[in-house]
């Protein structure tokens, strides 16, 4: 283990595995971000809901997870390196005054670099049949007017795969699903471009929304959801 990340079960060859970048909201000590301790608590900081539901699937599931051990203001995990957003300075309307002029090359090499080093030894060694990426969103965003209507999205960039199969059986579960909604994963898909496209690796994102994931029952819900709806698709993908 690292600071950067937890792992949680072991990958089997030609499983399935589920990565959460942004599913915590930990801030080492020796970092101070001088926000609202408020703001640590909400979508900017955390993908609400998503660790949880990668513990289930991985203990009740048999999906190992992958997942981000600290806060997406301390060092984003699904941007790329040189990506401005990757020590954000600004997130939502919200300035995060501790980062600017942060040590950027240091966060790397104590976050990032980690990260991605030990999920791509993770998945190299076991080469699953489906890449599980979980997010969560905000039902509304401070800096926009614009409703987000969608219970669920599906994400992905050029290989749609997964996502074609799993986009018709979440909607026959009676979801509002979100295709590349509530935004498109041809613009921000960092962690599964770099170790499911550029691999061959079939995976799709999914995005909850964050109203529906609060609670432990909302959270074994949408673990066996996803559960079964993973199992199906890389069966169907077979």
């Amino acid at each position: 283990m690292n600071e950067a990340f937890r792992q949680f079960g072991m990958p089997a060859p030609g499983g399935i595995v589920l990565v959460a970048d942004h599913a915590s909201n930990h801030v080492p000590d020796d970092i101070d971000l001088r926000i609202r301790g408020r703001l640590l608590g909400v979508h900017i900081a955390v993908d609400i809901g998503t660790a949880e539901i990668a513990e289930i699937l991985a203990r009740d599931h048999a999906i190992p997870a992958h997942i981000a051990a600290v806060s997406r203001l301390v060092c984003d995990f699904n941007r790329e390196e040189t990506a401005p957003g990757l020590v954000p300075d600004i997130s939502d309307g919200h300035p995060i005054p501790g980062n600017v002029g942060a040590d950027r090359e240091g966060r790397l090499g104590r976050f990032h670099r980690p990260y991605h080093d030990a999920l791509a030894e993770w998945l190299a060694a076991a080469e699953p049949a489906l890449i599980l990426s979980l997010h969560s969103f905000t039902a509304r965003l401070a800096t926009s007017d614009a409703a987000r209507p969608w219970q669920v999205g599906v994400l992905y960039n050029q290989d749609d795969r997964a996502a074609r199969i799993a986009i018709p059986m979440l909607e026959a579960e009676g979801l509002n699903v979100g295709d590349n909604l509530p935004y498109s994963g041809r613009d921000l898909n960092y962690t599964m471009n770099r170790h499911a496209e550029a691999c061959g690796r079939p995976y799709f994102g999914i995005e909850i929304r964050q109203d529906l994931a609060q609670t432990p029952e909302d959270h074994t819900h949408w673990a066996a959801l996803l559960a079964d709806i993973a199992q199906r698709v890389a069966s169907a993908l077979a």
